[in-house]
């Protein structure tokens, strides 16, 4: 392990240049060590060192730029209730355009209901359905066509629908609602097929940007 040298002027320099002997130490100690729990808790100090060195680097590019970044950030809340309704309008629109009776959720960030509409003589199933499609792209935070994709035999996320009390939704319809680089909700759209609730959603989500500057 190296052995870090006690300076009176210790800077964040030989600071960051220990770090980087620690962690070539973890390099070596994880190229010798077959032990599964001592590999685990190694890659977790490593982690935790790489991001010490990150919020270095942060620290010092703010310090030394400051005055050009701005310190202010605007405040992104979650889709209102007011902005959901106003987004449910417009996919109803196009709904009835494409000649479809469909069920539409909106959802928080949080995987909360924010508004729910059945466009009349939609299917009673379709309810769960949009419901559950909203739910899963705020949960996982991506859309139920992505999912299906992730989701499929060999895939990394297969057999993601048995979890979550089975409201994991893997076909489309599903869309996560992302403004300015921030998750706000999701939307959830069921009562065509596959493809018409994928566009649906779709359209759903290009139209946000719209309706939050309503």
């Amino acid at each position: 392990m190296p052995v870090i040298n006690k300076k009176e002027n210790y800077n964040l320099s030989d600071i960051y240049d220990d770090l980087n002997k620690l962690k070539e130490s973890i390099n070596q100690l994880l190229d010798k060590s077959n032990q599964i729990e001592l590999n685990s808790n190694l890659k977790l100090v490593k982690h935790n060192v790489q991001k010490a060195q990150k919020q270095m680097i942060e620290s010092v590019v703010k310090n030394v730029v400051g005055e050009y970044i701005p310190t202010h950030k605007e405040e992104i809340r979650d889709i209102s209730l007011r902005q959901a309704v106003a987004l449910i309008d417009e996919i109803e629109k196009k709904a009835k355009d494409m000649g479809m009776k469909v069920v539409i959720a909106v959802y928080s960030s949080a995987a909360r209901p924010v508004a729910i509409h059945c466009m009349d003589d939609s299917y009673i199933a379709s309810f769960d359905v949009a419901e559950n499609k909203a739910y899963t792209s705020a949960a996982l935070k991506m859309s139920t066509t992505e999912l299906k994709n992730l989701s499929q035999p060999g895939q990394e996320l297969y057999g993601i629908q048995n979890t979550n009390g089975g409201k994991i939704v893997i076909f489309g319809g599903g869309e996560p609602l992302f403004f300015k680089g921030k998750l706000i909700g999701a939307l959830g759209v069921s009562g065509g097929t596959e493809e018409e609730d994928r566009d649906l959603a779709v359209f759903g989500r290009k139209k946000l940007e719209e309706v939050m500057a309503w």
